[in-house]
């Protein structure tokens, strides 16, 4: 009978953000894959020290304490089955109950999110994060040469969201970039201008019909995008 998955939290993370495979990586970008894959296969069994994330996924593998499982934690990695193998004996050296894991060998990993069912996805690299967000899955970078977690509190969990898109809709953060974009606009506007009034939505009646179009596709682009990375001059009403 298959294990069913249901009512687990199941999250998704490379090899690099549970180890610190850092020297081999090195090896990898000043030689090729060939020596970096030599190089996991002498090192097989040598355990890998522990990475960024391996605090986390040992509080995390601690819920499912006498009781059944109610995390899972999977690898989903650029690397080679080689260096996978390392991956699963280390895990095996910490004891750390990872039964499942899927290495690349260099390809984009983000396809393999949805038939794992993960939830999260944890990735030292960049691109992968911004695949997995683009594919739905709630996902986050981390950085292999930031602070360990602190042992401070090593039987808690502790996560900040960001309020804004993350836990609540994103229509009162562009609200807000609306109201700035027209109120900067104001402002560079009311040099030249001082006819012109503060007050939202500071249309003054010097004002000629063409800026007022402007201002309008202005409020239209910033109502019809979802980021805000984009610069404020795209949206300046009156340049």
């Amino acid at each position: 009978m298959p294990t069913s998955l249901d009512g687990r939290l199941i999250v998704a993370l490379s090899s690099r953000a549970l180890f610190d495979f850092e020297d081999e990586n090195r090896v990898f970008e000043a030689t090729d894959d060939r020596a970096y894959m030599q190089l996991q296969l002498q090192r097989l069994e040598q355990p890998a020290q522990a990475g960024v994330a391996f605090s986390l996924v040992n509080k995390l593998l601690a819920f499912n304490a006498d009781r059944a499982p109610l995390v899972e934690v999977v690898i989903l990695s650029r690397n080679d089955p080689v260096s996978g193998m390392r991956v699963f004996r280390s895990c095996q050296h910490y004891r750390l109950p990872i039964e499942r894991g899927v290495f690349t060998r260099g390809q984009s990993p983000w396809r393999y999110l949805k038939p794992l069912n993960a939830h999260l996805f944890l990735s030292t690299n960049e691109a992968d994060v911004r695949s997995a967000l683009a594919a739905g899955v709630p996902a986050a970078r981390v950085y292999p040469h930031s602070a360990r977690a602190s042992s401070a509190h090593p039987t808690e969990v502790r996560i900040a969201f960001d309020g804004d898109a993350v836990l609540f809709s994103d229509e009162s953060l562009k609200a807000s970039m609306i109201h700035r974009v027209i109120r900067q606009s104001c402002e560079a506007r009311s040099t030249q201008d001082q006819r012109i009034q503060m007050d939202y939505p500071c249309i003054s009646r010097g004002t000629s019909v063409a800026q007022r179009r402007n201002w309008q596709r202005a409020v239209v682009s910033l109502e019809s995008t979802s980021s805000f990375d984009l610069p404020w001059q795209s949206f300046m009403p009156w340049e």
